[in-house]
């Protein structure tokens, strides 16, 4: 539950469960109340199962080298000695020869799954040009596997509002591919 307030008025919300922007009335009152809603957001949703155990799943999305490699034109240089821990920083660097832009982001919540709990990581994007942040949730299955819970808020600054549908589109489609092809058994 997410409380805003305001002089005027005080909004509260849960952020998992409403849609303000399919409420005109509820969309203008969160504009003045709660400015940053967007900001709390992922505009990326995955869900994906695998047979893989939790802690297999973990081990894989959590080797930030491997990420790169899943995604095209990317490489990821960590910046912290491992094991990962909250305080781990790493740049994800997507380009070709000298066109090339960072994504920095820094650990912020490690908690690794346990047995039958979840697991979740969250990462804040610290860079010039991307930010937001990214979230990773392992979930034990109750027959065995894994389901993964991806959920991403991304800016790109500079660029207006008006394109995040088409930032988040693309991010989906490159996530959800890094996703499964990290989490082939």
């Amino acid at each position: 539950m997410v409380t805003r307030s305001n002089p005027r008025s005080t909004v509260a919300v849960s952020i998992a469960d409403r849609h303000p922007w399919a409420e005109p009335i509820f969309a203008a009152q969160f504009t003045v109340c709660m400015p940053d809603y967007d900001a709390l957001m992922p505009g990326i949703r995955i869900i994906h199962r695998t047979p893989l155990p939790p802690a297999e799943s973990w081990h894989r999305l959590t080797d930030w080298k491997r990420h790169g490699e899943q995604v095209p034109l990317t490489r990821t240089v960590v910046a912290t000695a491992p094991p990962t821990h909250v305080g781990t920083v790493f740049t994800a660097r997507t380009g070709v020869g000298g066109i090339t832009f960072d994504d920095p982001m820094e650990v912020t919540l490690w908690r690794p799954p346990g047995p039958g709990a979840a697991g979740l990581v969250r990462l804040e994007k610290r860079g010039r040009v991307v930010t937001g942040w990214a979230e990773i949730e392992v979930r034990p299955l109750p027959g065995g596997g894994t389901e993964v819970h991806w959920r991403e808020h991304l800016r790109l600054r500079g660029l207006p509002r008006l394109v995040d549908p088409v930032v988040d589109a693309a991010g989906r489609a490159v996530f959800s591919r890094a996703l499964r092809r990290m989490l082939r058994p």
